[in-house]
């Protein structure tokens, strides 16, 4: 859910640039341009990329962020080259990301064949029971979430 600016500094703080699991920026959107993160690109969705303008409607925030795991796939794809892409993981620590992917199992652009998967890390303001709760039933393939307690 966060804006891309503030996500690729994120991301830079974890480490995660030197993964070497990264990707050219996105295209501005908006026209908006992000100083200071020119050397930081990765593969993800963000908030700033789909918002459906109704942002007090708690039930729409999730399908919200299914919209930009939608958005994340299909950059995935888009610099895959060809490959066939097995398997989406989308992180978080609110139950928004947990309802968010378990929303994308079913979205009409997930590709056929690809299991969905969420790592739900209890490092916020949610247990990992309240995580955990959310995810309902493990479906091998097709639904396999994992929920880390206190982010371990």
């Amino acid at each position: 859910g966060n804006v891309e600016g503030i996500a690729r500094r994120k991301m830079k703080a974890l480490g995660i640039l030197d993964t070497g699991a990264l990707t050219p920026l996105s295209e501005p959107q908006g026209g908006r341009i992000w100083e200071g993160v020119e050397d930081i690109g990765f593969l993800g969705g963000f908030g700033s990329d789909f918002c459906s303008g109704n942002i007090d409607d708690k039930e729409r925030n999730y399908l919200d962020r299914g919209e930009q795991l939608a958005i994340c796939v299909q950059r995935c794809l888009d610099l895959s080259g060809g490959k066939k892409l097995k398997r989406v993981i989308h992180v978080g620590d609110a139950p928004a990301d947990i309802l968010a992917a378990k929303a994308y199992v079913d979205h009409p652009t997930k590709p056929l064949n690809v299991c969905v998967s969420v790592v739900g890390v209890a490092t916020g303001s949610y247990s990992a029971q309240e995580l955990k709760d959310l995810c309902g039933e493990s479906k091998r393939g097709i639904w396999e979430p994992v929920i880390l307690k206190e982010g371990q």
